[in-house]
C-alpha cells in the first residue's frame, strides 16, 4: 500500500504557478455549468420552449452536478486525484458536444444533466489544493483557487452572451468542448501525482459519507448555509436574461452576460476572506456575508429597472455568496484531513442542490411574480440563512 499523502510533505510542490493553474482550471471547468443561462431566450426561440419547461435546462445542469459530486468526487480520496481530474475533463468535453448537437429541448436537458455530472473537476482540485497547502495558509490558498472558480462562473456568462449573440447559442458549447480537451492535456502534464489518502472499496467509501454526515455537526450547519446562499444566487442568475429581455429596451444575451464582468469584483475578495478565516476561524464572516447577500436583493427590487441598479446588486450578491462559501469551506476542510474529498462532496452536494432548487424557484417566482417575485425569493433564502446561523450561535 502506498504511503498516505497526509504522511508526506507535499507543501514543497505547491508553487505559486501551480496555484494559479488550479485557479484557472477551476474557473474554466466551472464555466461549463453556466453557459446556458444567458442563452435561455435564444434556446427557447429555436427549440420552441418557454417558462418552466425552459427552466429545466439550468435546473438539470445543477442536479447533474450534485449527482456527479455525490458519486464521483469521493473517488478523490481513494484514487490518484490527477487521473480522476483528467478523465472527468475529457468526459465533460463529450457532454458539451452533445449539447451543441441538441435537436430538441429534451435532448438539451439530458445533455445539460451530463454536463453537470461530469463538471466535477473543481471539486476535485479544491481538496487537492487544500491538501498541498500548509495549515497556516490553507484558507488563503483555497481562497485564491476559489477566486478562479468564481471568476470562471461569472465570465462564463459574459463569454456565453457574446458568443451566443454573434455566433449562435450552439457555438458556445463547441468552444467549451475544445477548451476542455486542451485543459485535459495541460493538467495531465502539470499537476503533481497525489496518492490516495484513504484507499478503500467504493461501497465502503460511499458508506463513509453517511458516517461523516451523522457525526459532523459543523459540516451539517455550513452545508445548509451554503445551500441557502447559492440558492439565492441561482434565483437571480437563472432569471436575469429573461428579465432583461422583458424590459422596454429588450436587452439581449450579450447584455446579460456583461453583468458577469461586474460580478468579478466580488470574486476578488476571496483571498482576503481566506486570510481572515485562517486568522480567526469564527462565523462572523458568514453572518456578514449573508447580510450583504440580503442587502443585494433589497436594493435590486426598486433599482432593478435600471442597469446600474442591477450592477450594484450583482457586486453585492457575488461578494456575499463568495464570502459565505469560502468561510464555510475553510471550516469544513479543517475537520478531517484524511477525508477532504468526502467532506467536500457532502458540502457541495448540498450547495448545488440548493443551487438547483434556486434555479427552479427563480423560474417559478419569475413566472408568477415577475421581478418582485425574484427579489422576494432571493431575500427569503438569504434571511433563512441568517436566522439558522443566529440560532446555531446561541446554542451551548
Amino acid at each position: 500500500m502506498s504511503t498516505p499523502a497526509s504522511a508526506q510533505s507535499p507543501h514543497a510542490t505547491l508553487s505559486s504557478g501551480l496555484v494559479w493553474l488550479m485557479a484557472i482550471a477551476c474557473g474554466a471547468t466551472a464555466a461549463n455549468l453556466y453557459y446556458n443561462q444567458p442563452l435561455l431566450g435564444d434556446i427557447g426561440r429555436e427549440l420552441g420552449a418557454q417558462g418552466s419547461a425552459l427552466g429545466l435546462v439550468p435546473t438539470l445542469t445543477q442536479v447533474g452536478y450534485a449527482v456527479g459530486m455525490l458519486f464521483i468526487v469521493p473517488l478523490g480520496d481513494s484514487l490518484e486525484r490527477r487521473r480522476v481530474i483528467v478523465t472527468m475533463t475529457v468526459l465533460v468535453s463529450l457532454a458539451l458536444v452533445g449539447a451543441a448537437l441538441a435537436p430538441s429541448l429534451a435532448w438539451l436537458t439530458l445533455a445539460s444533466f451530463l454536463i453537470g455530472a461530469t463538471t466535477v473537476v473543481p471539486q476535485l482540485i479544491i481538496p487537492f489544493a487544500a491538501h498541498l497547502a500548509p495549515d497556516s495558509q490553507r484558507g488563503h490558498i483555497v481562497g485564491m483557487v476559489m477566486s478562479g472558480l468564481l471568476v470562471g462562473i461569472l465570465l462564463s456568462r459574459t463569454a456565453s452572451g457574446f458568443v451566443g449573440t454573434h455566433l449562435g447559442w450552439r457555438a458556445m458549447f463547441w468552444v467549451g468542448a475544445a477548451m476542455m480537451l486542451v485543459l485535459a492535456l495541460v493538467l495531465r502534464f502539470t499537476l503533481p501525482s497525489q496518492p490516495a489518502v484513504a484507499a478503500m472499496p467504493y461501497p465502503a467509501l460511499m458508506r463513509s459519507l453517511v458516517h461523516l454526515a451523522r457525526t459532523e455537526p459543523v459540516l451539517r450547519l455550513h452545508s445548509v448555509l451554503g445551500a441557502l446562499t447559492f440558492g439565492a444566487f441561482s434565483v437571480f442568475w437563472s432569471t436575469l436574461a429573461l428579465y432583461l429581455q422583458s424590459l422596454p429596451q429588450h436587452y439581449d444575451a450579450q447584455v446579460a452576460g456583461l453583468f458577469g464582468v461586474i460580478g468579478v469584483v466580488g470574486a476578488l475578495i476571496a483571498p482576503f476572506v481566506g486570510r481572515y478565516a485562517d486568522a480567526n476561524g469564527g462565523r462572523r464572516m458568514n453572518m456578514l456575508a449573508m447580510g450583504v447577500l440580503l442587502l443585494s436583493f433589497v436594493l435590486m427590487w426598486p433599482l432593478g429597472q435600471w442597469l446600474w441598479g442591477i450592477a450594484i446588486g450583482v457586486v453585492l450578491l457575488d461578494m456575499g455568496v463568495q464570502g459565505n462559501h469560502l468561510s464555510n469551506q475553510t471550516r469544513v476542510y479543517a475537520l478531517r484531513p484524511e477525508a477532504r474529498s468526502r467532506l467536500n462532496t457532502l458540502y457541495m452536494v448540498m450547495y448545488f442542490a440548493g443551487g438547483a432548487a434556486g434555479s427552479w424557484l427563480g423560474t417559478v417566482a419569475w413566472t408568477h411574480g415577475g421581478w418582485t417575485g425574484v427579489c422576494a425569493a432571493g431575500a427569503v433564502l438569504s434571511l433563512a440563512g441568517i436566522v439558522i446561523l443566529a440560532m446555531a450561535r446561541n446554542r451551548p
